[in-house]
């Protein structure tokens, strides 16, 4: 989870990321945000994040975002 944080404060270090839960719905992330996340994650985690899985539901908080990583991580 520490390495997510750090991928998500370089992006926007003013938001807290322990308590937010709408990062999309309330336009903290952007599209490039998102494709910045997706890059990341995939050069750290070493996870590819298929499209199918690319809503607000899992985007819309870090803690929603690492449980996706874990599931693929798993799979």
């Amino acid at each position: 989870m520490e390495e997510l944080l750090e991928i998500l404060k370089s992006l926007h270090p003013e938001v807290d990321y322990e308590t937010e839960d709408k990062l999309v719905d309330n336009k903290i992330l952007d599209s490039f945000d998102m494709i910045t996340i997706i890059a990341e994650v995939h050069n750290r985690f070493d996870v590819v994040i298929p499209a199918d899985e690319l809503g607000p539901e899992n985007f819309n908080s870090a803690q929603a975002l690492y449980a996706l990583i874990t599931r693929l991580e798993d799979e």
